[in-house]
């Protein structure tokens, strides 16, 4: 492996490979949602492993956007409490030779299931469809498990929203922020026509449906510059979201064109999983295609990144090729807090994931499938 570890010029900064970890989503924070000691422990760890970028498990923008059960203690970037402890995480990272950048979410019309924890808001009131098992994301009982959304009336409060946290990741000392427009959240809900069929400049055609993320990023770029990156997944189905092939190389097509001109540090394009894509209805509910050659051709002043079940073998060709500038790996990085040091020395990507501690558990030791991995000695 050669290529993947040349340096590349990401935004205003360098990074030392091409070899990203990207947002996995962990659960370990304290119950107020702060970054705590663990954390900072879990990213140093692969930040020492050679990761030369990472980026932040999904960090909640707002006290309301968020899954119950699964997301219970994400950490959260809307008070100076939570900012304190990312800047102790940043800190460290940076130390250690990485950059890192916060993943900014709201998960929209999946929010809290509680009526006590107020209204969920999504683009338009429809409802994410799924009953339990049929959806990685929904652990509800009831089917179809998803509350009726309500119409967000002003998509621009919701714009201020991740402005004002992406403000606040610039005090916690991060690098850049990354828009999470994938997998069937907030934003990704507004470019979906089967979950937006609003009426208004934000719905109908795919450049008023593009318009919310679009808003959104140009908020992001005021405050950090060319340090903006987006993560789409436009083939996935996850939590009920997916288009017609035709209308979703429309969409993206013309989202991603948009987001390019404002010359953002990277994209991120999310290869379609089948073992992902969540059965509905008796179907799948994703639209299989490449992402790289539908939509790789329209980035041209960002940097292009790519993940999903890449190999390494792979991932080096594909930078070797000039497909894409760089890689992200998600589980390798879970259970390889080296990985890049494995990568490059040949090291066998052995450890295996310890799926019950995936998203932690407040009953079993918070370290157990989280920093307790083995690295190789070298």
């Amino acid at each position: 492996m050669t290529v993947l570890f040349t340096p590349l010029d990401v935004g205003d900064v360098t990074i030392a490979n091409r070899i990203g970890m990207s947002a996995v989503s962990r659960n370990r924070a304290d119950p107020s949602r702060v970054p705590n000691d663990i954390m900072k422990k879990y990213y140093l760890q692969r930040a020492l492993g050679g990761a030369g970028l990472i980026v932040t498990e999904a960090t909640l923008i707002s006290p309301q956007g968020f899954i119950p059960a699964q997301h219970d203690r994400s950490p959260g970037i809307w008070n100076m409490e939570q900012v304190a402890g990312w800047r102790r995480i940043t800190n460290v990272v940076h130390l250690a030779g990485s950059k890192i950048y916060c993943q900014l979410w709201h998960v929209g019309r999946l929010s809290n299931s509680d009526a006590k924890a107020g209204p969920v808001y999504g683009p338009s009131a429809v409802p994410a469809r799924g009953g339990r098992g049929s959806d990685r994301f929904n652990f509800l009982p009831e089917s179809p498990g998803f509350r009726m959304p309500t119409e967000i009336p002003d998509p621009l409060l919701f714009v201020q929203l991740f402005k004002n946290a992406a403000n606040n990741a610039k005090l916690a000392g991060f690098d850049g922020v990354e828009l999470h427009a994938a997998d069937g959240f907030l934003v990704h809900q507004f470019l979906d026509s089967t979950s937006n069929v609003r009426t208004d400049k934000w719905g109908g055609s795919p450049q008023n449906r593009a318009r919310f993320g679009l808003e959104v990023l140009k908020s992001l770029v005021d405050v950090f510059g060319s340090n903006v990156s987006l993560k789409v997944s436009p083939a996935g189905g996850q939590n009920d979201i997916g288009m017609p092939l035709e209308d979703t190389i429309e969409t993206f097509s013309y989202f991603l064109s948009e987001a390019d001109k404002l010359k953002l540090s990277y994209i991120t394009l999310a290869r379609y999983l089948p073992h992902m894509d969540p059965i509905i209805d008796g179907n799948k509910r994703g639209t299989p295609h490449d992402p790289v050659s539908t939509y790789g051709k329209l980035i041209n002043n960002s940097r292009t990144f790519l993940v999903g079940g890449l190999s390494p073998e792979e991932a080096e060709e594909l930078v070797k090729t000039g497909q894409v500038d760089g890689v992200f790996f998600g589980i390798p990085w879970v259970t390889h807090p080296d990985l890049a040091k494995r990568i490059r020395h040949g090291k066998r990507l052995d450890n295996v994931v310890a799926m019950p501690h995936l998203y932690g558990d407040v009953n079993v030791d918070p370290c157990r499938g989280y920093t307790d991995y083995p690295a190789v000695t070298y």
